[in-house]
């Protein structure tokens, strides 16, 4: 007779272990004060133009850090209420989309071409357009003038537009570049297997795939446009054209002597670019970060 044997069964722990807590580390209190000291630094300057605004000019030229003893709204109403501001808005407003526009379709095309197409001297046109972040608008102005008036579009907003194109598809080719070349060759192939053009594979399958580096883009030409001061300044030369950073300086040095209302001026001038920074500031990161992986 032989024996048999059961297959031993092993039972789960009476007791089983806990499991471990990872305590989170905050980090020191030093760091926290610091940081706190170089956010205060950075805001102080904005909230005084913007509590300034709220002040008489008895009040700032007696006492100019303190706060207002009767809120006084009628500086920034005056303001919104005046044409000069809703024009220069419109102004950085027809500038910052058109360059918009113009950088993202150039910008992706030249990306498009560079990114999955393989051809002799892409290199050498890949590193031009790198070699044109070293270029800031400050050197060249004085020929970028020269070319825009002998173009025609002295005191226009076209003479701000072209040029604000050129100089951000440095930029905008540097980063859309990695997120096409992440695009797998088997999305390309199984497209123009199903009989879609070179194209209709840009448009229906490019520009989706890549929507994040061109929404990066699209956000950083933008707010460079509407904060744009030294091409404008050489450019614009007529009121009725100034966009809102010239438009600001050209207030403060005609209400000179009422520092409240230009206070309140430069306030406003300032809520749109931070109010579109902070609404598209994950965006921007997020993109930037694609483009780093890629």
């Amino acid at each position: 007779m032989t024996a048999l044997t059961t297959p031993a069964v092993a039972l789960p722990p009476a007791n089983p272990p806990a499991p471990i807590k990872t305590s989170r580390r905050w980090g020191t209190p030093v760091a926290y004060v610091v940081a706190v000291v170089v956010i205060g630094l950075m805001l102080a300057p904005v909230l005084f133009i913007i509590i300034g605004g709220f002040r008489t000019n008895a009040q700032i030229t007696t006492d100019p850090s303190g706060l207002p003893s009767v809120w006084n709204i009628g500086n920034y109403l005056d303001v919104l209420t005046g044409g000069t501001f809703w024009r220069l808005v419109g102004n950085s407003l027809i500038a910052g989309l058109a360059t918009t526009v113009g950088v993202v379709l150039l910008g992706l095309m030249a990306s498009y071409v560079l990114a999955r197409y393989s051809f002799r001297g892409r290199g050498i046109l890949y590193a031009m357009f790198a070699a044109g972040l070293m270029f800031p608008m400050t050197v060249a102005i004085t020929p970028l003038y020269l070319v825009v008036k002998s173009l025609g579009l002295m005191n226009s907003l076209g003479g701000v537009i072209l040029p604000q194109i050129a100089f951000a598809l440095p930029t905008t080719i540097i980063i859309l570049v990695p997120f096409l070349k992440a695009i797998p060759d088997e999305i390309q192939e199984a497209a123009f297997i199903d009989g879609c053009s070179r194209l209709g594979f840009f448009w229906r399958m490019i520009v989706p795939l890549a929507m994040p580096g061109v929404i990066t883009v699209g956000i950083l030409a933008f707010i460079a446009s509407w904060n744009s001061y030294l091409l404008p300044l050489f450019i614009l030369n007529n009121d009725a054209v100034f966009t809102l950073p010239l438009g600001v300086q050209s207030f403060a040095s005609q209400y000179s002597v009422d520092t409240a209302k230009v206070l309140a001026f430069t306030s406003l001038s300032m809520i749109p670019a931070l109010v579109f920074f902070a609404l598209f500031e994950r965006r921007i990161v997020g993109g930037l970060t694609g483009a780093v992986k890629g």
